[in-house]
C-alpha cells in the first residue's frame, strides 16, 4: 500500500488559506492553513473610492491576485456597477474565480487558461496584446504596496496610459494558535508535510519567523517558477512546481 499523501501546509493570505483548505479536504487531502502573508487596509482607502467614480474611463482593469479583488470590491460605492465595456484581468484562476464571486459579469473577466499551465504578466500579456488597439486606451492596476510593473511596461510601450491604485497593504504574519501549532508539527515531523506557496514574499517571511533553520528535509510546492527558485534558494530540499488550484496539488501529491 502506498504511503498517504503528506498534509498541505496552505500559506496564502486569509481569507484564502482557510477556503483552500476547505477545498483540499474536499477533495481528500488532509490541509491546515498556515498564513505567511497578512493583508491590511490600504493606506487611503479614499484613493480606491476614487478609482472606482473612475473606473468606465478605463479599457482594462487588472488585478494582482484575489487579495487585490476582494479589497478592491469592499470600498465599491454603493450602487456603483461594472463598467460595461472595461476588462477585469487577472493572472490566475483564484483572481478568476474573486471577480465572478465579486459579480463581475464573466464575458467580462479575462485571465489565462487553465490548460496552458503559465499563469503571469507574461501570458496574460499574450491574451490582451491584440484584443485592443492600445495606443491612447486607460488601463488600471490594482495591486498591494508595489509590485511587478511587468505588464504595466508592456502596456506602456504598447501606447497605453497606466494607472496605479493601492487596494491593500502586505504585511508580516502574526500566527494565531492554529497557525502556530502547525508549524510546530510541520517542523518536528516534515516527512508528513508539504509547504504550498503562492507568493515569494510569503516564502521570504520564513526566515525571520525561524532564523538559523534548516530546510533540507522539506519538501515544497510553488505556483511559478520564481517562486520555485526562491524556495530551492531558501534551501528546501524537494521543490516541485503545480498550478495554482487545489485539484492540480491534489493530483500532483497523490502521485508523487
Amino acid at each position: 500500500m502506498s504511503a498517504a499523501p503528506p498534509c498541505v501546509v496552505v500559506t496564502r493570505p486569509q481569507p484564502q488559506a482557510d477556503e483552500w483548505v476547505v477545498q483540499l479536504l474536499a477533495l481528500g487531502l488532509n490541509a491546515g492553513a498556515l498564513p505567511l502573508l497578512g493583508i491590511a487596509a490600504p493606506a487611503d482607502a479614499a484613493l480606491v473610492c476614487a478609482a472606482w467614480q473612475q473606473l468606465a474611463q478605463h479599457a482594462l482593469v487588472m488585478f494582482v491576485s484575489p487579495s487585490a479583488v476582494e479589497r478592491f470590491f469592499a470600498l465599491r460605492p454603493v450602487g456603483l456597477a461594472w463598467p460595461q465595456l472595461a476588462i477585469a484581468a487577472g493572472t490566475g484562476p483564484g483572481t478568476r474565480r474573486a471577480l465572478l464571486q465579486a459579480g463581475v459579469p464573466e464575458p467580462s473577466v479575462l485571465t489565462p487558461p487553465e490548460a496552458k499551465g503559465q499563469f503571469d504578466s507574461e501570458a496574460l500579456w499574450l491574451l490582451l496584446r491584440d484584443r485592443l488597439d492600445w495606443p491612447g486606451r486607460s488601463a488600471l492596476i490594482v495591486r498591494g504596496d508595489g509590485g511587478r510593473d511587468w505588464l504595466a511596461e508592456a502596456l506602456r510601450l504598447e501606447g497605453a496610459r497606466v494607472h496605479f491604485v493601492q487596494a491593500y497593504r502586505r504585511t508580516a504574519p502574526v500566527l494565531d494558535p492554529a497557525g502556530r501549532a502547525l508549524l510546530g508539527q510541520a517542523l518536528a515531523d516534515p516527512a508528513r508535510y508539504c509547504w504550498l506557496f503562492s507568493s515569494r514574499e510569503a516564502l521570504g517571511h520564513l526566515p525571520a519567523l525561524l532564523p538559523d533553520r534548516s530546510w533540507r528535509d522539506a519538501r515544497a510546492l510553488a505556483t511559478h517558477s520564481r517562486i520555485v527558485e526562491a524556495a530551492r534558494a531558501l534551501g528546501f530540499g524537494r521543490v516541485q512546481q503545480v498550478a495554482p488550484t487545489p485539484e492540480a496539488v491534489t493530483e500532483l501529491l497523490r502521485r508523487t
